[in-house]
């Protein structure tokens, strides 16, 4: 059965826990929620489809235990595909999908047993005759979980319609926005980017033959997402090697990347270079919080990925960008009194420790944490995980300043990560007092928790 004190293994961190973290708002400033779902805002089918329709993590789990694609993929119905991943779960002892599905069940659904083959079909009814009872809907559940924001990702070309759309009717008194995310102008090297220039231009509606162009242009639409309330851009870096560039070489890199010629690898980094800085600058002029989402391994499994698609669990950690590389560019940002607000988020868990760091060296007032290390993501949002980084990014880095976490999801049942992450969190501070580490009291350590929680995000992204 569910236990409540999941994680909590002292009476100092439940405590804390209870008393100030649990019944906090949830701001879930990067997640990758569908705005079209949520403005259509359906009732759900099952808990096949909550679970299934786009957790790439689950399905990489299928795939381990030798499950066929129809049922992750493929053209299986929710409910089989509900079954064949209710066969696994007891097998994923150890595994974060495990203790994310329990929560999900008893918050959602109010079942606290443990889900197996034995059970499946019972469970999959209750959930079902829950769905149909509360008319479980995207914003049903953001509302039982208390979000307060939830800022969506997309493409500088996208016309926000959903966005301005929800603006206009409401979302019951939950605020969605929208990140700037221009990674498809960033690498140039990739198949599609003289199309992608010319979606872009005509975004904009400005010509875009040449870099310095297309950053006009892309400035133009980070204006048009702050007025939808936008103020987060969102960089994803596969890989990034520092490369000092000048104007003149840019400028003929991006022509042969605009007239279908390949790069070479000191082009690439000439580019990502300055693409990366001119970015910085641009986020700087228009008060927007830069994200440098950094090392991941884009499709490792490419034969795959190449008859499923992208996004579909394939992808891995790397640790091709040096901490050195990074630490360039908020050099030359900074040097120029242009350095944006900034999160750096390693993915390589082995690298957590020296971007921290690395954040530290670049904090100035009057901001509390202007750059800061980013939660603890995608492979490594789960309890060790979030320990872990707790356990080593605080002595190197105030944790007290962290924005707190986020979802980085596209299931509208995954905000028990918050609960997670806060379970975490107060559980590692009771330990620090029980130790006697920690002598200042209850109520300052109170103010921090909920600083960590909630607050500085709301302060940081100016909420």
């Amino acid at each position: 059965m569910f236990r409540e004190d999941l994680l909590l293994t002292n009476a100092t961190g439940k405590r804390l826990y209870e008393r100030y973290a649990k019944d906090l708002p949830v701001i879930d400033y990067h997640c990758h929620l569908l705005p079209g779902e949520i403005y259509e805002n359906r009732e759900f089918e099952d808990i096949g489809e909550m679970w299934l329709a786009h957790d790439h993590y689950k399905w990489r789990a299928m795939r381990c235990f030798g499950i066929p694609e129809r049922y992750i993929t493929g053209d299986a119905t929710y409910y089989e595909k509900y079954l064949k991943f209710a066969e696994i779960l007891p097998e994923l002892v150890g595994n974060p999908l495990y203790i994310w599905c329990a929560l999900e069940l008893k918050r959602y659904f109010d079942i606290e047993e443990a889900l197996n083959r034995d059970n499946a079909a019972e469970i999959y009814r209750r959930c079902k005759e829950k769905i149909v009872k509360c008319h479980m809907t995207p914003l049903y559940c953001m509302k039982v979980s208390r979000v307060e924001l939830a800022c969506t990702t997309e493409d500088p070309t996208d016309t926000l319609i959903y966005h301005r759309k929800m603006q206009e009717q409401g979302t019951e008194g939950i605020r969605i926005i929208s990140a700037f995310r221009p990674d498809k102008a960033f690498y140039a090297e990739k198949p599609g980017f003289a199309q992608y220039m010319k979606r872009l231009s005509d975004a904009a509606g400005m010509p875009v033959g040449s870099f310095r162009e297309m950053m006009a242009a892309l400035e133009s639409r980070l204006k048009f997402f702050r007025e939808t309330g936008s103020m987060i851009s969102d960089n994803g870096i596969e890989d990034f090697t520092w490369q000092d560039y000048t104007a003149e070489e840019i400028e003929a890199i991006f022509a042969r990347a605009a007239a279908g010629e390949a790069l070479d690898t000191a082009e690439i980094n000439r580019y990502r270079s300055a693409f990366l800085t001119e970015a910085g600058r641009m986020y700087h002029r228009n008060g927007f919080v830069m994200q440098l989402h950094i090392g991941t391994y884009q499709g490792a499994n490419r034969s795959r990925e190449a008859d499923i698609g992208a996004a579909c669990g394939f992808d891995c950690t790397d640790d091709s960008t040096f901490v050195k590389s990074v630490g360039k560019l908020l050099d030359r940002l900074n040097s120029e009194e242009a350095l944006p607000k900034t999160i750096l988020y390693p993915l390589n868990a082995g690298q957590m420790e020296n971007f921290a760091i690395l954040a530290a060296g670049f904090c100035e007032g009057p901001e509390r944490g202007k750059v800061q290390l980013g939660a603890p993501w995608w492979f490594n949002d789960q309890a060790y995980g979030i320990k872990r980084q707790f356990e080593a990014a605080a002595n190197l880095y105030p944790v007290a300043l962290s924005v707190g976490m986020l979802t980085d999801s596209r299931s509208f049942i995954s905000y028990p990560r918050h609960e997670l992450y806060r379970r975490v969190l107060c559980n590692y501070f009771g330990e620090l007092v029980e130790r006697g580490e920690y002598i200042s009291g209850e109520e300052e350590l109170a103010r921090v928790i909920r600083n960590v929680c909630h607050d500085n995000a709301r302060n940081y992204f100016g909420l």
